[in-house]
């Protein structure tokens, strides 16, 4: 009996011991996954990519990029809201998860309450572009088509609720135009429809179209930020041909953990994301794919961003009448 109660003492002890040295291990002690829910080569993804490297530097450990395509980001956020709460596991959020939920609340995650929001990354606009062979030369040229075609033009996304989505849904909205939508299964693939001639246009994110638009393979009609773009000075704006604030519209990204994950590994990301996006070749490398670096002044503020972003998208779907069928 002494033996067995001296048995389980030193059991108990030693997992006691674990349990502090788990608790006291130091955050990262290993490679952190950051999950993007869009394909490689797309514009978020160049830019994690980009920015992974730095990232590495200030958080001492590898950085590895996951690629998780599909359902318009729903899959990769399911993913990661079921993973460790361990700070290893990273999910490069979007307005687009919020999009999501507001069109199916029936999913199983929740943009809002799954995941701790750390900081926002980064912020971009989408840019209306045709093939470089396309007859359209400018929004009003393509504006006469839709308007005399009706039904007959359609735009290209990389998926429902998507930023080409709501870029073509609101566009077709304002000008109360009837354009089909194409969705295809990731922004990659929206140059390609449109330079084949499979699609008409489309609103792709800058990080995107940029590249596309410079090696002429596209054309730039119009962007959807509220300034002109250094990369595309003589490109309008959407707001300035159609003179509607709808027709401004950024998406942005950020870095999302799972809801349980702990303070100071919230805090530690946090950290080390903010000291690498003020590195002078993040933010040249950023701008020149069109994306605009932002940060959030605290964790606490990132999240009170997603809650009234959430509230904002919700507003557009429904003005735009944007259906998950």
């Amino acid at each position: 009996m002494q033996r067995r109660t001296f048995f389980l003492g030193s059991l108990g002890a030693s997992l006691m011991f674990r349990s502090v040295a788990k608790a006291a291990e130091t955050y990262p002690s290993r490679a952190v996954r950051i999950v993007v829910p869009y394909a490689a080569g797309g514009g978020p993804d160049i830019m994690v990519r980009q920015f992974g490297p730095r990232l590495s530097l200030t958080m001492g450990q590898p950085i590895v990029v996951e690629n998780k395509v599909g359902a318009g980001g729903v899959l990769a956020a399911q993913y990661v809201a079921q993973a460790a709460a361990d700070g290893y596991t990273v999910l490069l959020g979007s307005n687009s998860h919020l999009i999501q939920k507001a069109l199916q609340p029936s999913l199983m995650f929740d943009p809002e309450h799954d995941f701790l929001p750390v900081t926002v990354i980064g912020t971009s606009p989408s840019v209306l572009v045709v093939s470089a062979n396309s007859p359209y030369r400018s929004v009003q040229d393509l504006v006469a088509a839709l308007r005399a075609r009706p039904g007959k033009l359609n735009y290209a996304s990389g998926g429902i609720g998507s930023a080409a989505h709501l870029g073509g849904a609101t566009f077709a909205t304002l000008l109360k135009a009837d354009a089909m939508h194409v969705p295809f299964k990731g922004s990659v693939e929206i140059p390609i429809s449109l330079v084949r001639g499979d699609t008409d246009f489309a609103f792709a994110i800058a990080g995107t179209a940029i590249p596309q638009v410079k090696s002429g393979r596209l054309r730039a009609l119009a962007v959807t930020s509220r300034a002109p773009m250094a990369e595309l000075p003589d490109v309008p704006t959407l707001h300035d041909v159609l003179h509607s604030d709808l027709a401004i519209q950024e998406f942005w990204f950020g870095l999302w953990l799972p809801r349980n994950s702990r303070a100071e590994v919230v805090d530690k990301l946090y950290g080390a994301t903010t000291a690498a996006l003020k590195d002078a070749a993040v933010k040249n490398e950023f701008e020149a794919a069109g994306i605009r670096v932002i940060q959030s002044d605290t964790p606490q503020a990132a999240a009170a961003f997603v809650r009234d972003e959430s509230r904002k998208w919700a507003e557009i779907i429904k003005l735009t009448g944007i259906s998950a069928g």
